[in-house]
């Protein structure tokens, strides 16, 4: 029988689609993952040929999501990046095709709306690197053009914008780091600062005329990994109307399995940081389970011990620390994240508003036409 959280109890339908299918208003949650996966980790370093499995997308449809920040694009590795990015970009447009009763490309906060009344996937075109600019900030406009709504500035290591969590240096955002967040505010591109060293964030944050973004991030204060952002950090990009989502990482807890306690610990302390009208959820994950764990578990250290080898890995990042919390993981993880939220005595609003109405109102801000 599925479980049915505080949130869930409000109305007969369930935390999933339910009636929404039929055009109705749903009475479930609107929940947004700012930043996760349409994958089957049942295949973890396969390359199956297959992009969002007809398993994959109802499971994220079971789990009551609404909309995704879905990674495509160059992130790391010796392909071209511009040339990785588009024709990723043209693969994702094809797999939305393919599904049009399940999927949908996301370009305004109305399409997020639309697919949570719909029962389907809204799908937000993401960059987790902006290599692919190369050195021609008018590339923008090209993935702008092409449906891409936010655009991470750095992965882990330094590129020509500015430095990664992992540059040895405290690296501050460079001359063409800012003339490519100009464009993107120009063009109305939600800034990630996800993965970004200290300066680089600072930098960007104060040099943006609209809000940014971390769209999956943990809190420095809790656990001191690169991959964690400082409270100045979280701040300021609270302060300027930014976003902050909490991501089901390793990096959450120091060289052990995270747990279900630890996403709401930081979950928390942001919330205390930030306020809770800019705090949300960004798994950095998928909603499909794992089926054989120690299949999966085997594959999973070979990727550590590949990401190591090619200077990519963060502190933090170990075989035995798994990309997910062990108690809240499958299509069941936001239902099991709401009855704990609300066991910890957080209200319906706010909890409602961690889970996907953050995110809505921050892309009201960046993705709205100006009156």
């Amino acid at each position: 029988m599925m479980r049915r959280t505080v949130l869930g109890a409000m109305a007969a339908a369930p935390f999933a689609a339910g009636t929404a299918r039929a055009g109705l208003a749903p009475s479930r949650p609107l929940i947004v993952n700012t930043l996760g996966e349409l994958s089957d980790p049942n295949f973890w370093g396969e390359e199956t040929g297959e992009l969002a499995s007809d398993r994959v997308i109802r499971d994220a449809i079971a789990s009551g999501t609404s909309a995704i920040n879905l990674t495509l694009g160059y992130v790391s590795g010796e392909e071209d990046p511009f040339e990785v990015s588009v024709r990723d970009i043209a693969r994702w447009d094809e797999v939305i095709r393919r599904h049009p009763a399940s999927l949908m490309k996301v370009y305004c906060p109305d399409d997020i709306e639309t697919a949570h009344r719909l029962g389907k996937i809204g799908i937000i075109f993401g960059f987790q690197n902006a290599a692919m600019m190369g050195s021609d900030a008018s590339r923008v406009d090209v993935f702008d053009d092409l449906g891409v709504r936010i655009i991470q500035l750095t992965y882990n290591v330094r590129n020509q914008l500015g430095g990664g969590s992992l540059a040895p240096e405290d690296t501050p955002l460079t001359p063409f780091g800012r003339e490519v967040v100009e464009r993107l505010n120009a063009r109305r591109i939600m800034v990630d600062l996800s993965h970004s060293g200290r300066q680089t964030c600072l930098d960007a944050a104060r040099a943006a005329s609209a809000p940014i973004c971390i769209s999956h991030t943990g809190c420095r204060a809790l656990v001191d990994y690169p991959r964690n952002k400082t409270d100045e950090e979280l701040r300021l990009v609270a302060d300027k109307g930014g976003f902050v989502g909490i991501y089901f990482m390793p990096f959450l807890a120091h060289e052990r399995q995270i747990t279900s306690a630890d996403v709401i610990a930081h979950i928390e302390h942001a919330v205390d940081v930030c306020g809770e009208d800019h705090v949300g959820i960004g798994t950095d994950g998928s909603t499909t389970a794992i089926d054989d764990m120690k299949r999966w578990a085997a594959a999973f250290a070979e990727d550590i011990r590949r990401r190591r080898a090619a200077g990519i890995s963060a502190a933090g990042e170990r075989p035995d620390s798994f990309l997910f919390a062990i108690d809240m993981r499958g299509p069941e993880q936001f239902r099991i994240l709401a009855d704990k939220l609300a066991a910890r005595g957080h209200s319906q609003r706010r909890i409602e508003k961690i889970l996907g109405l953050n995110f809505l109102d921050y892309s009201r801000r960046i993705w709205s036409d100006p009156a």
